[in-house]
């Protein structure tokens, strides 16, 4: 079958075009026993061969410009990955070099040079601890099996999901305290340097902005929020030496996470477009400040050309 055929159809040019941004988060050297469902390097590789054969891989500052003005090709496709991890250089820029792909960096800046996410906090201190069990109740977080690889990832996945939408310094404070109990030496190399991010921008990569320290924006103040969309495209700017013209919002779910009110905040602070996880294809009747974003997963070429596929049918994502 030609998928690109399949492809012309569904994402054809010019004013009915429509736009598949993907996004990605991590590239590890090699599959991470914990989570073997995550992209290693072969992995990544692989999926980025199909997409350069499939689609029209346009930058990102350039695909939402012809997007708007309704002069995209067919199959018109851009690449993106969040939170700023250190693999996104060492690991996805050499693949995306060598194959002649752009891709655009939205990072978090307060975990550059040594930071750490809390959520990874949580992850490497369940992955490091040596007992079987694991007795949060001091945090009323209560007691977990950690005995095997399978529990511990479900662990992580039951911490993940009571923390998330903590306050955030409460979310960190938990965080912190797993650690401390686990007594895991944490790592302070998970996330980009400075230097790596001028790496990416040199290398003609884009870097966009995705806060400060990437709260969850509906559980802050609005001008907190702005502050962390301010400083964090500034911070940016003067690493790179460029203009940051590209926002996305942390975890993204519309009207979940953000709200038509940081859409707004977005405009203000002088970004000119802005992205959300929500699935689906952007179109010339999207709005800028919310386009669609969306991760297929499959591991055989056929289902992945089926999920490419059905995203492309997705044009009227969910907004704030």
């Amino acid at each position: 079958m030609s998928w690109r055929l399949l492809f012309d159809a569904l994402a054809p040019a010019a004013g009915q075009g429509r736009l598949s941004v993907l996004i990605f988060h991590r590239v590890r050297h090699q599959t991470d026993p914990l989570f073997p469902g995550e992209l290693d390097a072969e992995r990544f590789e692989t999926q980025m061969r199909r997409v350069s054969r499939w689609f029209n891989v346009l930058p990102l500052p350039e695909a939402v410009e012809r997007l708007r003005s309704g002069t995209l090709p067919a199959r018109a496709t851009a690449i993106s990955f969040d939170d700023g991890y250190a693999d996104n250089c060492t690991v996805a820029l050499p693949i995306l070099r060598r194959l002649g792909l752009s891709c655009t960096f939205f990072v978090a800046t307060g975990f550059l040079d040594g930071g750490r996410m809390w959520n990874d906090t949580v992850i490497e201190a369940v992955r490091g601890a040596a007992a079987t069990e694991l007795d949060l109740d001091f945090l009323d977080l209560g007691r977990h099996d950690i005995g095997s690889l399978l529990a511990r990832r479900k662990t992580i996945d039951t911490l993940l999901g009571r923390l998330k939408y903590l306050d955030m310094a409460e979310r960190e404070a938990r965080a912190a305290a797993i650690a401390k109990l686990s007594r895991t030496n944490m790592p302070d190399d998970l996330m980009l340097s400075s230097g790596q991010v001028q790496t990416l921008c040199n290398a003609g990569m884009t870097i966009g902005a995705h806060t400060v320290s990437h709260p969850i924006l509906c559980s802050i103040s609005v001008e907190a929020a702005r502050e962390e969309m301010r400083v964090s495209k500034s911070r940016l700017e003067e690493i790179t030496g460029k203009p940051v013209r590209l926002f996305a919002y942390p975890n993204g779910k519309p009207g979940k996470d953000y709200s038509h009110a940081h859409v707004s905040i977005v405009r203000e602070v002088g970004f000119a477009a802005a992205f959300s996880t929500s699935a689906g294809v952007a179109t010339r009747h999207s709005d800028l400040f919310q386009l669609p974003r969306f991760t297929p997963w499959d591991r055989s070429a056929w289902r992945y050309a089926l999920r490419m596929a059905a995203n492309l049918r997705l044009t009227e994502p969910v907004t704030a």
